[in-house]
């Protein structure tokens, strides 16, 4: 579990499946991610396997939580390499408060770095995805590389410390 000042992160358990697919079924909120099967039974067999990588650490997905427990989106972190990690697959519900998407950020660039020991997130985001691109641009990141479909960012963790810094008000 991660403690925020608003929410919380947790990792995904097999409970969770039905919120997993409810979010992952929403095609305007996914249309900038990759097609899961989003059936019941395919999540849970899903997070089965995924239990096994995030107990070797080399992957956690999370489930972004209210103080009160009420699930407010999902955020995963993944492609571990020797010193960068990426993240994505975040989807934040529409009722959620407004700095879930910040604090949500800040979490896990607080835990990979300050947790983990990573000295740097890699991670892509679709063209067309105007308003996430500009949230990681504001954040600090870098567009390093693109192709057709998808704009490649850098964040360092020196990168993160002048952010976090900036934004401390919602650690």
């Amino acid at each position: 579990m991660i403690y925020g000042k608003n929410i919380n992160l947790r990792t995904v358990k097999i409970k969770d499946a039905q919120f997993i697919c409810n979010m992952r079924g929403d095609k305007f909120k996914t249309k900038h991610l990759s097609h899961v099967d989003s059936s019941i039974e395919a999540q849970k067999l899903w997070i089965e396997s995924y239990k096994v990588r995030e107990k070797n650490e080399k992957e956690f997905y999370f489930v972004l939580e209210s103080k009160n427990s009420e699930k407010l989106g999902l955020v995963r972190m993944y492609d571990f390499k020797e010193k960068s990690f990426s993240w994505g697959s975040w989807l934040i519900k529409d009722n959620a408060p407004k700095a879930t998407a910040i604090e949500s950020a800040l979490q896990v660039y607080e835990f990979g770095f300050n947790k983990l020991g990573f000295e740097k997130s890699h991670f892509d985001v679709r063209k067309g995805n105007d308003r996430v691109v500009a949230f990681h641009k504001r954040f600090g990141a870098n567009i390093v590389d693109q192709n057709q479909a998808d704009y490649f960012f850098n964040f360092e963790r020196k990168d993160y410390i002048k952010i976090r810094e900036k934004y401390k008000r919602y650690i």
